[in-house]
């Protein structure tokens, strides 16, 4: 299932590998793609990760979910 979240506090390519590293260790998160202009990450939650886990990921890597 394709998934899309707004993250804020990425500004530069290290914040994009940071991320997308953070997310790969998700056992089932795949095909992580930042997008730094939209402020967005997508990827693949191939095993439906609890999104719970996802924004831990996010935050642990010094980032924050933005919740509409």
């Amino acid at each position: 299932m394709a998934t899309s979240l707004k993250v804020k506090g990425m500004s530069c390519q290290h914040c994009v590998m940071s991320v997308t590293k953070a997310l790969g260790q998700l056992d089932g998160v795949k095909n992580v793609r930042v997008d730094l202009a939209k402020g967005e990450v997508q990827f693949d939650n191939t095993k439906e990760v609890a999104s719970n886990r996802i924004e831990k990921a996010i935050s642990d890597a010094g980032y924050e979910v933005v919740h509409s």
